[in-house]
């Protein structure tokens, strides 16, 4: 497996891969994120490839000083096998390297069935976070 920033080619698979996984609502917030956050810092958007195939994603962003993991995607088929796990740290490692003053789990409807993963990876309740105000690359 593979982590590395996405790259326009990866355009395609990664918006079949968000259809496939999340619910048509999750989906159509996270696709006006992906591209807002693609404008703004595209460093912040990781894939995981397996055999050349996109198999995951991660969307972060920064947003006064602290750095949030806004969304995660997994196909299925390769859930359990550490991907989710390696976009994770693949991505704080780029929040460390920035100098973020705090790394958090941005909390909203859609990411609670992804929050054990968060916990089996060290994160506490703390490190959850419910924006005060809508994060830029949600509110555009």
């Amino acid at each position: 497996m593979i982590v590395r920033s996405f790259h326009l080619s990866d355009y395609y698979p990664v918006t079949q891969l968000l259809q496939e996984v999340l619910s048509e609502e999750c989906c159509e917030e996270t696709r006006q994120a992906f591209s807002r956050q693609l404008s703004l810092d595209s460093k912040l958007v990781l894939v995981a490839s397996v055999e050349e195939e996109i198999v995951g994603l991660i969307i972060g962003t920064i947003d006064d000083n602290k750095g949030y993991y806004y969304r995660i995607a997994v196909h299925p088929d390769h859930r359990g096998k550490g991907v989710g796990k390696a976009l994770i740290n693949g991505l704080k490692e780029r929040f460390i390297y920035r100098k973020v003053s705090r790394i958090v789990v941005s909390l909203d409807a859609h990411n609670e069935p992804v929050l054990p993963l968060y916990k089996a990876l060290g994160y506490s309740a703390s490190d959850f976070l419910k924006p005060l105000k809508p994060l830029r690359i949600v509110n555009g």
